[in-house]
């Protein structure tokens, strides 16, 4: 069996493209050449895992990452790992028994997701961001030295930012009519959203390296090419429905708050969600704020406009 690279999360927002990255380097990369590209998924039957089994030295395993143990990364021989893990209440808990595992088995490097920069603090209200903040702690102590890791941490996604706009857009398109337009940022604060793909690609270029030392224990910050704000986003709507739109919410935080209903976490655990946006309404998180060695490695290039209309098409 040859060494593995494993794509945790492979079917969610940047794992897709991660795995598709590495399958295209995988032709013409001395480091992936010898290298199996393992995409775990839950159900090796879904439609973007199936899509995985065409692609050139891609292997398509069904298992739950989080039941992952030292004993099967060995097995598998995997030296390199990928890891988005969902915000849910138990992620600190979930990422670090890999991380135990992976330590134990001997991997050698791991690039994860993390999230909005200025949030990756212990006091944030919102509960995620501080997991993530626990988790790039532990990693940094002298415990974990063996166990090489670079941290992503990503404005909001596009695709996620813009899908009320996309929604309203194809409803005028249908019937005529609009909803209100609800918007996750401020009406004038700028925002560097990044698509969920360059994402993707900056996380399987590092896994790609010929030695990730130089960015061991990084944490990068990513945002699109430029930035936008609420109204600009209005803007957009309106030159593809002709129309002016006619209710504009910005700061919309009602996802949550339904979220919160119908979810079996403690109710305050999901509402303390509506403080993460707190930055990007704050205009904390403009494309200036982008690491630089990420604008060296693979600069994020979808602008909004353009995300937006592959997202109608």
């Amino acid at each position: 069996m040859a060494p593995t690279i494993l794509i945790a999360g492979s079917t969610g927002n940047t794992g897709r493209n991660v795995v598709e990255t590495l399958s295209k380097l995988h032709e013409t990369s001395s480091v992936l050449s010898g290298h199996r590209i393992v995409a775990l998924t839950r159900s090796a039957d879904g439609v973007v895992a199936q899509s995985f089994t065409k692609l050139p030295g891609v292997e398509v395993i069904e298992q739950n990452w989080v039941g992952i143990t030292a004993e099967w990364l060995r097995k598998n021989e995997v030296v390199r790992a990928f890891i988005a893990s969902k915000p849910q209440p138990s992620q600190f808990t979930d990422e670090t028994m890999f991380y135990i595992a992976a330590l134990e088995a001997g991997v050698k490097y791991v690039v994860r997701i993390s999230t909005t920069a200025p949030n990756v603090r212990p006091d944030c209200k919102a509960f995620y961001p501080r997991s993530h903040w626990a988790i790039e702690t532990l990693l940094g102590t002298p415990e974990f030295e063996r166990l090489q890791w670079t941290s992503l941490q990503p404005n909001a996604f596009t695709q996620l930012y813009l899908q009320n706009a996309v929604d309203l857009i194809k409803q005028y398109r249908s019937t005529g009519k609009q909803d209100a337009l609800r918007l996750l940022g401020s009406a004038d604060a700028p925002v560097g959203i990044i698509d969920q793909n360059d994402v993707g690609t900056v996380a399987a270029l590092l896994l790609a390296q010929q030695d990730p030392t130089p960015h061991n224990k990084a944490k990068y910050v990513l945002n699109g090419p430029e930035d936008i704000s609420g109204n600009q986003v209005v803007k957009l709507v309106e030159q593809y429905i002709g129309t002016k739109v006619e209710n504009v919410i910005f700061e919309d935080m009602s996802f949550i708050e339904a979220w919160a209903d119908n979810s079996p976490e403690p109710k305050n655990i999901i509402l303390s969600i509506k403080h993460a946006l707190e930055p990007v309404i704050k205009g904390l998180c403009s494309a200036s704020t982008t690491s630089k060695e990420v604008l060296e490695l693979a600069a994020p290039k979808r602008t909004p406009a353009e995300v937006l209309k592959s997202m109608l098409e």
